[in-house]
């Protein structure tokens, strides 16, 4: 008997047990959603692969403290969840507030570098709160193991696994006193229905191609691909199983522009409980419908709409709460000047305490707080000489990796990049833009043609793994030293500079590995800034940093002296810098038009290809 065959056997067989159940009334335990125990029974063993790494996790687990109270329904499937506190290695990250979370909405998750919001996921993810046992949680956090399976394989695998899980969950509620009325079972029923079996391959198969596969990418085993490609094969397992509350931590890092237009299309359609962590404001206004900001004073605060609603909101609530500040303190100053000024004569002095009682009755409701904006930092690169044309360019060039021309990524090339160049290079992961950085700095030579540069060219490079080559055991502080051994070595000299880029107080001095991804990313700026390049190399520079931090970068890149040259799948940042887009697709071309106009090329591309509506 095939294994689809006998999931529908099973399917028809909880059916008829839901009927049989309305009449006898017989009960069990429930079970629960994926990687939570299953009331009275074992714990679930289909751990989803995106949390199957938690054994790796202990010592994180350990070193997380959270409390909370459970305050919704028992069956509900919204989630709220009132005095809710975390820490983290004893730091305080969120105080005393309350999580609020709707079925059927998609909320982005803000919060500056170091805020807590990945530690925020994983304490979800883990139940370290009394989130419902019915509710499934898959957090996508680790790439998919290497194994033999191909991608396909790996997705139906996880499907499968769904199917029996909540065949599982369906038996044991069937089994519960009133089981058979619960609206979780028709809620079940549904997802087994949607799932369909008969169905696996094809659906799998779609999402890959939606996230950047070629079919023959489709049939390579996991074991052979990069964390890049792994990391949106467990996206495709995450999508296809659909669980309640689907936690997202920067899922556009590993994607190119195309894939990104379709992952947001994607979940803008998203109808159980997704809590998103990007960087991207364009990505959040395409998917959410609510904003959670985790603020500097450790609170969750909620906002309706994408992000572009909640920064007029977020706007318009502070200059009506400063109006009102204002306002009470000039009364409560007027009224304090009156009591000033009573004496002793005893009319007067009956009217000072009622005035006072006045004051009392402010304090005792709550004094409306002032407006405090969290510290906002800006760097800049340093200023650099000018250098006369051609400072880098490309004649006639041609690479290929097995330096067989038949093999090519692109021949013909002719660039030509200066020290008022912005360009973006643009186009499909694996199409060649990184290869074509390595070009430009000389880690590879040209197949055919040549690079030429300028004799006095220095080049900064960044890309998304330069935070890899950090000491992760020493200080921010003792790193720079090490690195610039000609500059001043005195703590304050240090302590100035790295402040430049967002790091401050215990951040400057505790070893580089307890800091979050986007401090150590600001780490890699600041090194890159010290170094005074001529130009500019960024390779997806955003991935990790805040907004706040990416309209720093995007400022610095526009006030910068030299040269930039930039990959990033974030199109807000493309639009406020890039002056010209080349598109790095089998050849390197020169796109006319902005990148606004590239991405409903995309989009466009996309619909024809029945990837989107």
């Amino acid at each position: 008997m095939s294994a689809i065959s006998a999931s529908k056997q099973k399917r028809l067989a909880a059916k008829a047990a839901r009927e049989a159940a309305k009449s006898s009334g017989a009960s069990s335990p429930a079970t629960t959603g994926r990687n939570t125990p299953i009331p009275g029974g074992e714990e679930e063993d289909t751990l989803s692969p995106a949390l199957s790494a938690l054994d790796l996790a202990k010592k994180k687990e350990n070193d997380r403290n959270s409390t909370g109270v459970l305050t919704s329904q028992a069956l509900s499937r919204d989630i709220k969840i009132e005095s809710f506190s975390l820490s983290f290695h004893g730091r305080l990250l969120i105080n005393n507030t309350d999580i609020d979370l709707n079925f059927g909405r998609r909320y982005g998750l803000l919060g500056a570098n170091g805020s807590g919001k990945s530690t925020f996921l994983e304490c979800l993810a883990n139940r370290e709160v009394p989130i419902p046992e019915h509710i499934d949680i898959y957090l996508l956090q680790e790439e998919a193991a290497p194994s033999d399976q191909n991608a396909i394989e790996s997705v139906v695998v996880e499907a499968k696994l769904e199917v029996e899980r909540l065949e599982k969950f369906v038996e044991e509620l069937l089994a519960t006193e009133g089981g058979a009325d619960s609206p979780l079972l028709d809620d079940a029923y549904e997802r087994i229905e949607e799932l369909d079996p008969s169905t696996f391959e094809t659906r799998a198969s779609q999402l890959l191609h939606g996230l950047g596969f070629t079919k023959k990418d489709m049939l390579k085993p996991t074991k052979d691909m990069s964390g890049g490609w792994r990391m949106r094969v467990a996206l495709a397992k995450a999508l296809f199983v659909k669980p309640t509350l689907l936690l997202l931590d920067e899922p556009t890092n590993h994607l190119d522009l195309e894939a990104c237009v379709w992952l947001e299309d994607y979940l803008s359609k998203y109808d159980r409980i997704l809590i998103l962590i990007s960087h991207s404001q364009d990505f959040l206004n395409g998917v959410c419908t609510n904003i959670m900001n985790l603020t500097h004073k450790r609170q969750l605060t909620y906002y309706g709409g994408n992000y572009d609603t909640y920064v007029k909101t977020r706007a318009e609530l502070e200059v009506n709460q400063m109006k009102a500040y204002v306002k009470q303190q000039e009364e409560i100053a007027h009224i304090k000047k009156f009591i000033a000024s009573a004496g002793t004569y005893a009319n007067l002095v009956r009217q000072a305490k009622s005035k006072q009682k006045i004051i009392d009755k402010m304090e005792a409701a709550g004094l409306i707080e002032k407006v405090d904006p969290p510290l906002i930092f800006k760097f800049r690169f340093s200023d650099t000489d000018k250098l006369p044309p051609p400072v880098l360019a490309f004649d006639e060039v041609a690479f290929a990796y097995s330096g067989n021309m038949k093999d090519s990524l692109y021949d013909g090339v002719n660039l030509g990049i200066d020290m008022d160049s912005r360009v973006a290079l643009v186009g499909p992961n694996g199409a060649g833009k990184s290869t074509l950085l390595k070009l430009m700095t000389g880690e590879l030579t040209p197949t055919q043609g040549r690079v030429q540069r300028h004799m006095q060219l220095k080049l900064g490079k960044y890309n998304q793994h330069s935070a890899d080559q950090l000491d992760m055991d020493v200080s921010p502080i003792d790193y720079l030293r090490r690195k610039f051994p000609d500059l001043p070595q005195d703590i304050d000299h240090w302590r100035q500079q790295i402040g430049r880029y967002g790091l401050t107080g215990a951040h400057q001095t505790a070893p580089i590995g307890t800091l979050s991804h986007g401090l150590q990313t600001r780490l890699v700026f600041a090194e890159l800034a010290l170094s005074r390049p001529h130009m500019l190399l960024l390779d997806e520079p955003t991935n990790h940093l805040d907004m706040e931090s990416i309209d720093s970068l995007a400022e610095a890149i526009k006030c910068f002296t030299g040269g930039v040259v930039l990959v990033s799948h974030d199109f807000r940042l493309l639009k406020e810098v890039a002056d010209q887009i080349i598109v790095v697709d089998k050849g390197v071309e020169i796109f006319d038009g902005s990148i606004l106009d590239y991405k409903k090329v995309l989009q466009k591309k996309a619909r024809d290809n029945g990837l989107i509506n």
